[in-house]
């Protein structure tokens, strides 16, 4: 397999952009028209989604081992769309009709010969993952809605339970569909630790143009169902058993996962681990954007070891006022929060001479995981 013309194949198909994306699903929708229904009606970001798992996947042909965590993850996510062994024959020959589609001559038979080998490969790691997490874990978790507050003009809060038992870290997130809009799934973090009674708290902003959180916010309501998916991602996890002072950065509903870290401490200090000291910065555009104050002010009241500061401002001002903390080199550090407020955190880190190992980021964009850091079964509010 010559993987040097595979990466140049895929980025002249690659350069068409869009294009490619639309061929694909045109001919997978024609072929197999039966396919249609697992997809959401509005496919905009489900193209983008292709490009991009392809391209990453490309630029690792060369050593697959480097990117088998990233297709098991994609291989056990995609059980929630009810993808079966079937589907990954059909899905490879709409992938090679759109191959020779846009590379026209240069589409020889060697080349066709090294994307089907390298397609068999990733098919068949993707379906191991599948088959090995079915002995374990359903396709998807079902969950009751038992509380939904409006917390602004376009943010809420809601409380759900699973109808079994859902595992996860604090730090990582869960996908999340409903009823409301069918097939469209978005990554949210809970906003908690895992608690004996099962339920999960989320925290969602309505976002002008968003295919899930406005239904989320402003339509879900007490006694509806949602389904969830496998927790994933690992970037703004916390081992347990205590160790540095956390430096917490949060941005408005970013907060979500760093208060579930509050929480795991909480949990562990009640049983003995050594006490580790939490500052948690807050940033809000608006003092009325501060929607969960009366949580966090109980939560510092009951702890000598928890230090709540709120912020107003611009996505500077938090960053600038978490900075002021004192012995950076220290702490462990979470940032969680809009992209562009995240990003500050780490140029302003960076350039105080923080550890990188020290700073703790997910790289999300809102609807997946990036293929850095898709978990293996271990972020932000999204759209």
């Amino acid at each position: 397999m010559d993987t040097a013309r595979l990466q140049r194949s895929f980025a002249t198909v690659q350069a068409h952009g869009d294009r490619a994306a639309q061929h694909f699903y045109a001919y997978l929708f024609v072929a197999y028209p039966e396919l249609r229904d697992m997809f959401p009606i509005s496919m905009a970001a489900q193209r983008d989604k292709l490009l991009q798992a392809l391209g990453h996947i490309v630029s690792h042909v060369d050593r697959l081992d480097r990117a088998a965590p990233y297709l098991e993850s994609l291989g056990r996510d995609h059980r929630k769309f009810s993808v079966v062994g079937s589907h990954y024959g059909q899905i490879g020959q709409a992938l090679l009709a759109t191959l020779e589609h846009f590379l026209g001559d240069a589409w020889t038979p060697e080349l066709a010969h090294d994307w089907v080998a390298a397609y068999d490969l990733v098919s068949s790691t993707m379906m191991r993952a599948a088959e090995h997490a079915s002995r374990s874990q359903p396709a998807w978790w079902t969950a009751d809605v038992l509380e939904h507050e409006l917390r602004g003009p376009d943010l809420a809060v809601f409380t759900v339970r699973p109808t079994m038992p859902l595992p996860y870290w604090p730090g990582q997130s869960l996908s999340l569909e409903c009823p409301l809009r069918p097939r469209v799934w978005r990554y949210f973090s809970p906003a908690n630790t895992p608690r004996a009674d099962g339920t999960i708290e989320f925290h969602v902003r309505a976002y002008r143009g968003g295919q899930l959180s406005p239904a989320l916010v402003y339509q879900l309501r007490e006694g509806d169902q949602i389904r969830l998916g496998a927790a994933v991602g690992d970037r703004l996890t916390l081992l347990p058993g205590g160790g540095r002072d956390l430096l917490l950065i949060a941005g408005g509903t970013g907060l979500a996962p760093l208060r579930a870290l509050v929480e795991q401490v909480e949990v562990e200090t009640g049983s003995g681990v050594p006490v580790r000291g939490v500052e948690l910065y807050v940033g809000a555009r608006t003092d009325a954007d501060l929607y969960d104050l009366d949580t966090l002010r109980g939560l510092q009241a009951a702890h000598r070891w928890l230090s709540v500061v709120t912020v107003s401002g611009g996505r500077d001002d938090v960053v600038s006022a978490a900075l002021s903390a004192g012995k950076l080199n220290d702490l462990e550090i979470y940032a969680c929060g809009p992209p562009a407020m995240v990003a500050a955190a780490r140029e302003d880190l960076a350039a105080a001479g923080v550890p990188v190992d020290r700073v703790h980021v997910e790289e999300y964009d809102g609807t997946r995981y990036r293929p850095s850091t898709a978990g293996a079964g271990y972020s932000a509010a999204t759209r």
